[in-house]
């Protein structure tokens, strides 16, 4: 009597949560593919990459000198006085200082490029998220999940992906071509804000 008892409820209990999760509205989107279909997206990542590359070379620049004085006060040191010596020590290691300090300052947290992508990324994930707000509500949805992003999306069935929608909410032109399984290559930093 028992086991029908126990049996009688986990069967009510199934319907119940079945019918509340069949209620749920719900769809997802491929940021990645929204991104990479923007253009003033990608116009703002060759900005970065340019900057990355020019703030690159000059730390590369500025190592490469230490390293020519480091060889060269190692080729002079029997020459040298111990003052002479302890005097070019410390002109490499505040040269070195200099450029790590630098190096930090670009590519550090809250460094430059840091600071340029939040300016040049974050208004663009901004429209992208307001625009998948716009598409949730015209389209009455509970939950939309992100295909790219860190929810593991085993089995995603196409008839629920509404990153067209969001494209055409922003005004964006899918270009000839493009795929919607396209490959991981964006910065983590490119998803929309949740």
């Amino acid at each position: 009597m028992k086991s029908i008892a126990k049996i009688t409820m986990a069967l009510g209990l199934f319907m119940l949560t079945s019918n509340i999760a069949n209620a749920q509205k719900f769809a997802y989107v491929d940021s990645e593919y929204i991104l990479a279909q923007m253009p003033s997206y990608k116009s703002a990542q060759k900005q970065l990459d340019d900057i990355s590359k020019e703030w690159q070379q000059d730390v590369d620049a500025k190592f490469i000198e230490i390293d020519k004085l480091y060889k060269q006060y190692q080729a002079e040191k029997v020459l040298l006085t111990k003052d002479m010596q302890t005097k070019r020590e410390n002109e490499i290691i505040e040269k070195e200082r200099t450029a790590k300090k630098y190096q930090n300052e670009k590519f550090g947290y809250q460094g430059g490029l840091f600071n340029k992508r939040a300016e040049l990324i974050k208004p663009i994930q901004d429209k992208v998220y307001s625009a998948i707000n716009k598409v949730a509500k015209s389209n009455g949805l509970d939950f939309i999940f992100d295909k790219s992003g860190d929810v593991l999306m085993l089995v995603s069935n196409p008839k629920y992906d509404r990153s067209d929608e969001v494209l055409e909410e922003l005004g964006v032109v899918v270009t000839e071509g493009s795929d919607n399984n396209l490959p991981n290559d964006l910065p983590d930093d490119a998803l929309p804000p949740r």
